[in-house]
């Protein structure tokens, strides 16, 4: 019998007077979440996404649901030149960037052998190399400034094996790498870098990839019966961008209850 969701959790100002941008923030998923927990605890906060249309109407649903609307910038993070006009848009909006949520990533199912170079590089290039393009922008922002925070979307695919998953779990072992890797070139500056790992978080768009089957199977393994709520994940967030963390730098946080 699976434990019901826990009451939402309310903010308590870890973020105030903070600037965040979170990439992929489109849609219903982490996302939009971290976006919405971002703007309760305080923070001003810039979303971005690929898809304007969808950008457009999850500003206006956070504006619904905060009372406040986050600025927009459009942005394929497979773009450099958009990656770089986000961070300039952040400071000509926000004024600076203090949290950059590393959000953006691309999904499939595809076996090895069954697997195109298309596939594989589409997957790696927007989940791996995005995250870089966004890290080294954030990074020759906050270095200079001596402050800031990147968080990053991981997954537990970076460390367990699923089958048809190589892909994506490739470059979610690759975001943990770099995480690590940033974070000891950042500490000298006053930057932290850390990352979240989910195992099984659930929203719209993962409900309509995934069959039924296989998300029985999935939320079979977790110990609480269920899977999380997108708020849940962003909450581990909100914390790797709050002072709360300050001497986490170079983690991977795993936000999962799945069976050891």
């Amino acid at each position: 019998m699976p434990n019901p969701p826990p009451d939402y959790v309310p903010g308590h100002g870890l973020l105030t007077g903070k600037t965040v941008v979170v990439t992929a923030a489109a849609g219903t998923g982490i996302g939009s979440a971290v976006a919405r927990k971002a703007i309760e605890e305080g923070a001003r906060v810039l979303i971005s996404d690929a898809h304007e249309r969808r950008l457009d109407d999850t500003a206006g649903r956070l504006a619904d649901q905060t009372g406040t609307r986050p600025a927009t910038a459009v942005c394929d993070v497979t773009v450099d030149d958009d990656v770089r006009a986000l961070v300039d848009a952040a400071v000509d909006t926000l004024g600076g960037i203090d949290v950059l949520i590393n959000n953006a990533g691309l999904g499939g199912s595809a076996p090895i052998v069954d697997m195109t170079d298309e596939q594989w590089s589409r997957v790696l290039d927007v989940t791996l190399t995005g995250t870089f393009r966004c890290t080294r922008a954030a990074l020759r922002h906050m270095q200079p400034r001596g402050r800031g925070v990147i968080v990053n979307n991981a997954s537990v695919l970076g460390w367990r094996a699923q089958p048809e998953q190589a892909h994506y779990a490739a470059a979610k072992a690759g975001v943990m790498a770099l995480t690590r890797c940033a974070a000891l070139e950042a500490a000298p500056f006053g930057v932290r870098v850390n990352a979240v790992a989910p195992s099984l978080a659930m929203h719209s768009f993962l409900a309509k990839v995934t069959t039924d089957e296989l998300l029985a199977e999935l939320t079979g393994r977790e110990a609480f019966g269920r899977a999380a709520e997108p708020w849940e994940i962003a909450n581990v967030m909100v914390f790797l961008a709050s002072d709360y963390s300050s001497y986490l730098t170079g983690e991977v946080v795993a936000a999962s209850s799945q069976h050891a």
